[in-house]
């Protein structure tokens, strides 16, 4: 069987060569006698993978030596509890509302404190980033929150909020190493991996050490304590070992790539041959307003819904799997992350022109 091309949008594409490169060290990693996933989270061997992993996440974001970088378990959606948990110090925080994720993460922010909904756009189904050059910022709030990338409904921030001052926190589990990133920008960052970086299970803060607190209130776990972690380069109890490591071949592979940069110039090509081919045809068309367009996921529908299931189904059968949209938009969705050749973006688009001739 020759591999698919996967459009999921998580847990999604991951690089071939890196894919290759974890099979060839599945049962001995380096010499070790055994795989990562039978070694000691203590022993010497992985703390260089890890530590690698981390430098090298390092390197790329040019991420600032006042920035600690954790390695944690728990998925995005963790973080929704524990970043009010860890900075709500006054017990108000901002949030702009640009989809389901960052709807989960305002709703869990309510438990601990007092979330303000400054923002939204879900009054055109997500369709758009609301303007945000100026926002009624609370006075006393802690941190104002954005999900950077929208996975399901294909937005994405082109300017970062106005936020008056008060520290950005940032869920960028959808486009994280698509672009450059200016860290310093944010007081924390923080994004599960299953998208662009390695397999389900690892979730990456990127939090400025003054951010750190060890006053927090009581009842507050342990393990959802940013001090806990950072204190214990996140190895206070058992990580996850073989996903960080697979993180680690990916920040290579980004690396040899060309970094950043290159990567964005790789992914703008991919869009822009996907998003011409939506704004020419007669039967696709994309959901979202063109100024705020990802580059990673891109919703389109027929307007038909009979037309999008056949479609859905006979891309299916052609090698172009799981394009089907989520279900508040219906209809498609290409999620098409770093690792996805541009040659799969070429090709889909041929079959969608075909489709298209055939079905019109």
């Amino acid at each position: 069987m020759s591999r698919v091309f996967n459009f999921s949008a998580g847990p999604s594409v991951l690089p071939e060569v890196v894919l290759k490169q974890a099979a060839e060290e599945m049962l001995d990693y380096k010499g070790s006698g055994m795989s990562v996933m039978e070694m000691s989270h203590r022993s010497k061997v992985y703390d260089n993978i890890i530590k690698e992993a981390e430098q090298d996440l390092r390197d790329l974001m040019d991420i600032p030596d006042n920035y600690k970088v954790l390695f944690l378990q728990g998925g995005a959606s963790q973080q929704f509890a524990a970043v009010p948990m860890n900075l709500m110090k006054n017990g108000v925080a901002d949030y702009i509302i640009t989809g389901q994720w960052a709807k989960k993460a305002y709703e869990e922010a309510k438990k601990y404190g007092k979330a303000n909904a400054i923002a939204s756009s879900a009054d055109k189904t997500f369709s758009y980033i609301p303007d945000c050059s100026d926002l009624p910022i609370s006075e006393d709030a802690d941190y104002v929150y954005i999900c950077h990338n929208n996975t399901i409904y294909g937005t994405a921030y082109k300017e970062l909020p106005n936020t008056k001052g008060k520290i950005l926190v940032a869920d960028m589990s959808s486009d994280i190493l698509s672009q450059p990133v200016n860290v310093s920008d944010y007081g924390l960052i923080f994004f599960g991996v299953q998208k662009n970086v390695g397999p389900a299970g690892v979730v990456v803060v990127i939090i400025r050490e003054d951010l750190i607190r060890d006053d927090l209130p009581a009842y507050v776990p342990t393990m959802l304590k940013y001090k806990t972690q950072a204190d214990n380069d996140s190895l206070y109890n058992t990580p996850p070992c073989y996903g960080i490591y697979i993180c680690g071949l990916v920040f290579k592979w980004v690396k040899e790539m060309g970094g950043l940069s290159a990567m964005k110039a790789h992914n703008e090509k991919k869009a822009q041959i996907l998003y011409n081919f939506l704004d020419s045809s007669k039967m696709f068309r994309g959901t979202v307003e063109k100024k705020d367009r990802s580059l990673m996921n891109v919703p389109f529908v027929t307007g038909n819904e009979e037309l999008d299931a056949k479609f859905v189904k006979e891309a299916t059968a052609a090698g172009f799997v799981n394009l089907k949209g989520h279900r508040t938009v219906g209809g498609m969705r290409a999620s098409i992350y770093n690792a996805m050749p541009i040659e799969g973006v070429e090709k889909l688009v041929a079959f969608m022109k075909d489709f298209e001739e055939k079905n019109s």
